[in-house]
């Protein structure tokens, strides 16, 4: 296993961090013994940074039980996140933190999040709530190690809230495919010119660049090495780039664990040589039809007078194409905001003012393209799904 040092703590984190959120299941239920089995050989072979949430479904409470009844929780670095849209009070702040750490049969958290903090005006109605005097009050009695806070929103909002408190780390989704997404690479650089450790989730696209990929984008690959799983190349991609300090998987198998931790011991900034670095190009070409929307997430189009999301839809747009609904389906909801009932940044907001046109570097016809993108991605049924994420989040 390599290491990257988180430059806060001075922690070495494993380049390769065991995500939470896909533990294997016995049709509903969580299997408890193969997620046991995967913990520990994940941990014998060097992974040392476990994340999970609140909001994943038994499973603070499954890797609390693993690690405590294993007495390995010592030996690793446990991450999990606050539900910020429950913080009605002050007081919810411990209710739910206390219960966490319930869960996970721990007094302290490593690695502590704001989960899916993706406006600043979000971080505000904490702070007006006492959240920084209880950051503060928690890292004092060493219950929280390190705070940070992942993210799911807009490039412009994530490079804000990196300088309106002193983060010591974050987690973004980044990957080949979505490196202009959210965050994107300029996020990526940023955090890390702030001596952030950053986190990366998503590396797969939930798989899908691990098993969804076309045989065309199969063939690009292989072309340069026969043997390399598509994994492994979305892997190898990251850990080039020394800004990266790990990357999560939700492992599931013993097959995807082996070969992300065969990866993993050769991952090293550069990795890359020059053909492979190149093959990433004719690939992230390949996953894009001929009918996508060619925008390169730049955000000169924004704000929208209307706050319509521009990026934000037209890259769900483009993953609705090339990686199937089910990829798109949640990004698209992100994107506009759907879990915040007060909010909609949605394609079906714009009201053909033209602004966004004008500011346009790639000349796109913006206005049309959020039709096709509100025709695409909320159908009939859109209204039902919009219902129940609001409530699933208040």
């Amino acid at each position: 296993m390599q290491y990257r040092v988180d430059p806060r703590s001075g922690n070495q984190l494993s380049v390769l961090s065991f995500g939470c959120m896909r533990f294997p299941r016995r049709v509903a239920p969580i299997d408890r013994t193969q997620t046991e089995k995967l913990i520990l050989k994940a941990i014998e072979r060097g992974i040392n940074y476990f994340d999970t949430a609140y909001s994943y479904p038994e499973s603070e409470a499954i890797l609390g039980e693993i690690l405590h009844k294993n007495a390995v929780r010592s030996k690793v670095f446990v991450a999990t996140k606050l539900p910020h849209q429950k913080c009605k009070t002050t007081e919810d702040f411990d209710l739910l933190f206390n219960e966490q750490l319930r869960r996970l049969q721990t007094d302290y958290v490593d690695y502590y999040l704001i989960h899916n903090l993706s406006e600043v005006s979000a971080w505000q109605r904490l702070c007006e709530l006492g959240i920084e005097a209880w950051i503060t009050q928690k890292k004092l009695e060493g219950q929280i190690r390190q705070i940070g806070f992942s993210f799911h929103g807009m490039q412009p909002a994530f490079l804000e809230l990196l300088d309106v408190y002193d983060w010591e780390f974050c987690q973004i989704q980044y990957n080949y495919q979505d490196a202009n997404y959210q965050a994107g690479r300029a996020g990526l650089e940023k955090a890390h010119s702030l001596g952030m450790p950053v986190i990366v989730m998503e590396p797969l696209l939930g798989g899908k660049l691990a098993t969804g990929l076309p045989k065309e984008t199969k063939r690009l690959f292989q072309a340069v090495e026969k043997d390399r799983s598509p994994a492994s190349w979305a892997f190898r991609w990251l850990w080039d780039q020394p800004e990266v300090t790990t990357v999560l998987s939700g492992m599931n198998s013993d097959e995807q664990l082996d070969d992300n931790l065969a990866t993993a011991e050769e991952a090293a900034p550069g990795m890359l040589s020059e053909r492979e670095a190149a093959v990433f190009e004719p690939v992230i070409a390949s996953l894009s039809g001929s009918g996508d929307i060619p925008c390169t997430g730049c955000n000169y189009c924004m704000p929208c007078p209307n706050k319509v999301n521009i990026p934000g839809c037209f890259s769900a747009y483009n993953a609705s194409r090339s990686l199937g609904f089910v990829t798109a389906m949640p990004m698209y909801i992100t994107s506009i905001g759907a879990n915040h009932p007060e909010k909609n940044y949605s394609g079906s907001n714009c009201i053909r003012c033209g602004a966004c046109e004008k500011k346009c570097p790639q000349h796109i016809k913006i206005m049309d393209s959020l039709e096709v993108t509100t025709k695409r991605l909320e159908p009939f049924w859109f209204g039902a799904l919009l219902w129940g994420v609001r409530k699933f989040s208040s």
